[in-house]
């Protein structure tokens, strides 16, 4: 029996798995309109949410064997996450274009702010003078410059975009006023702000096409500018000897990072339970700021330091795409480079915490407690949703059924739809190209005796001669016509 001869077999239905009605379900969902909007802002209030409780899980004890409250740094946390919802609030319903063509005056208005912290106005914290401190609020300006040089540099490279293809456009002015801010944050010192300042910086060059070759260039500069600081100054060379070899010192230089190492291990995968860790009793110095990933990874194990990694990871995902989403180029270049900003640094946080990096004193984006870091990173997170809002889809939905149960709770105005800029019209028309090799038959010759005494212009004479000179040649040729009949 040949393969023709053999009865066909009945169809069998495919089977639909769960996994199969799950991808598509969240497919179905990816693709709405508001998609980016909402997973935003579900990573903003898990990230919150488990910020609080771990800044009171591990600053408790310490609080307690001071004689202080144990909820007191817990408090301020709070103090600071209310100010930066409100915040969060206002940019969410700032116009984009008044965000951005404000971006010029907040840059000034950094700069001064950096050179009067080296004053005596400014603060000393942590042997480093990058400090305003006015009554019980104190605050860094650092933080407000990495949010300014994010958003001014993305204007003035959007702005000069035609001209981008030579240097002297694409690095001045964005590269000279960073290396500027650069240089007024290492006088106090702080090289974690001026390790996050550049990734800001590489992100905007990256994002706008910059040639490869300058980046190797910023490479090449960047390992010799590390080397240097690492040797003008002795805790900057312990760092860095230090995480070569933790073992040298195990009991003072090396302490942060054995004990760090220590608490993740004891954690295991489901950790030892929420308050009942023992590293924060003392034995992890700053365990509620720099720190922290090592307690959550104690007291929550591994799954929760996958839950902290899968939210920022989620939060890279859905930056990127608000980015390739939209229209507007400088909503696009902010969009992704606020992204690999808190990305970035929530990724040197943890490195250092698990030995893959010198420590540096970066903290954890919306996790670690500190009011300057946090309330900047929620006015982050706020452009970032408007700039979901701003997605061409997200704006036709908004225009046409109304703001929907989120944005009719926060009461935000619809977002404006893109308009590209109008190009100019030329002054003059344009002449046709002409052909190659063909060239522009000449004017006859005019008769200056036979314009003598004329009030029409020459161009009006030659007319008139060429109209009575066609009159002539058919006049002849019906002549000639008649004359062989």
């Amino acid at each position: 029996m040949t393969l023709v001869d053999r009865p066909a077999r009945a169809a069998r239905p495919r089977r639909t798995g769960r996994g199969v009605a799950v991808r598509g379900a969240l497919t179905a969902w990816l693709s709405r309109p508001l998609a980016d909007f909402h997973l935003l802002l579900a990573v903003l209030g898990m990230l919150t949410v488990i910020g609080l409780i771990m800044v009171l899980s591990a600053s408790a004890p310490g609080e307690v064997a001071e004689g202080a409250s144990a909820y007191s740094v817990f408090q301020k946390q709070l103090t600071y996450v209310l100010v930066g919802a409100v915040l969060f609030w206002i940019v969410l319903r700032m116009p984009l274009r008044s965000i951005r063509y404000g971006s010029t005056m907040a840059m000034l208005v950094c700069v001064i702010m950096l050179v009067l912290v080296l004053t005596p106005l400014g603060t000393v914290a942590g042997g480093a003078q990058s400090w305003f401190t006015v009554g019980p609020i104190s605050f860094q300006p650092i933080e407000a410059a990495k949010l300014a040089l994010a958003l001014w540099g993305s204007h003035v490279l959007v702005t000069k975009r035609a001209l981008l293809n030579q240097y002297r456009h694409l690095l001045v002015p964005v590269v000279p006023v960073a290396l500027v801010v650069f240089a007024l944050v290492m006088l106090q010192p702080d090289l974690g702000g001026t390790i996050t300042l550049g990734v800001v910086l590489i992100s905007l060059l990256w994002f706008v096409g910059a040639p490869l070759r300058l980046f190797g260039a910023i490479a090449a500069a960047g390992v010799a500018a590390a080397a240097f600081l690492a040797v003008t100054a002795p805790y900057r060379l312990d760092r860095v000897l230090t995480f070569l070899n933790p073992e040298a010192d195990p009991l003072g230089k090396g302490l942060q990072a054995r004990q760090a190492l220590f608490a993740l291990a004891e954690g295991g995968f489901f950790g030892k339970g929420l308050t009942n860790g023992s590293s924060k009793w003392r034995y992890l110095p700053n365990v509620h700021s720099d720190f922290i990933f090592a307690v959550i990874g104690e007291e929550l194990g591994f799954i929760g330091c996958l839950l902290v990694l899968g939210l920022f990871g989620l939060l890279a995902v859905v930056g990127l795409r608000v980015a390739a989403r939209n229209t507007d180029p400088w909503i696009r270049m902010v969009a992704a480079t606020l992204t690999v900003w808190l990305v970035a640094q929530a990724a040197i946080n943890i490195g250092y915490v698990v030995r893959l990096l010198p420590v540096t004193g970066i903290t954890l984006p919306m996790i670690s407690s500190g009011g300057t870091s946090i309330v900047t990173t929620m006015i982050v997170f706020g452009i970032l949703a408007s700039c979901a809002r701003h997605e061409p889809e997200a704006v036709a939905a908004l225009r046409s059924l109304g703001p929907g149960r989120v944005g009719g709770a926060l009461k935000l105005p619809a977002p404006e739809a893109y308009r590209p800029p109008r190009k100019r019209k030329p002054v003059r028309p344009s002449t046709p190209p002409r052909a190659p090799g063909r060239r522009t038959p000449a004017p006859p010759p005019v008769d200056e005796r036979r314009m003598a005494g004329r009030s029409a212009p020459p161009s009006e004479y030659r007319r008139r001669e060429s109209r009575k000179a066609t009159l002539d040649r058919s006049t002849r040729s019906r002549r000639t016509g008649r004359d062989g009949r």
